[in-house]
């Protein structure tokens, strides 16, 4: 019974660099930035993430939240590193993007386009699901 599943495991596809199960979370107050999560799943070989964009959005930068005590702070991170086959998320209270600036037709509901960018020179756009401040994480 076990060579029926290694067969299986050599029939699969190989690892690709990508990204999925992306969303906004729109800003409560005017004015201030959104944020983006989502998570990367590694290709064949390590990578390294150095940005990630969007066409709606003036800036964006990838910052990571540290907690110290009961204090939370935020800090600019200018890479991620990606290992190969293995996965890595930007969620609430840890890595995420924070997009400055969005274009004021982006409400709840709309597409939001994250163009990712790697330093192997790979770059990919995936789609975002843009919720209101208060909503919770869309499911899958």
């Amino acid at each position: 019974m076990l060579v029926p599943v290694v067969l299986l495991a050599a029939c699969s596809p190989p690892a690709k660099l990508d990204a999925d199960h992306g969303y906004v979370r729109l800003a409560a107050v005017k004015g201030n930035p959104a944020a983006a999560y989502f998570t990367l799943h590694g290709g064949a070989t390590d990578a390294t993430l150095i940005s990630v964009g969007s066409t709606v959005a003036i800036r964006a930068e990838m910052h990571q939240t540290m907690q110290a005590g009961s204090t939370a702070s935020m800090k600019p991170i200018g890479q991620v590193k990606v290992p190969a086959k293995a996965t890595v998320t930007f969620a609430p209270g840890g890595r995420h993007v924070m997009l400055f600036n969005m274009n004021p037709g982006i409400k709840r509901g709309s597409i939001v386009p994250l163009v990712f960018q790697f330093s192997n020179g790979v770059r990919f756009e995936r789609k975002a699901l843009a919720i209101a401040a208060g909503d919770p994480p869309p499911e899958d």
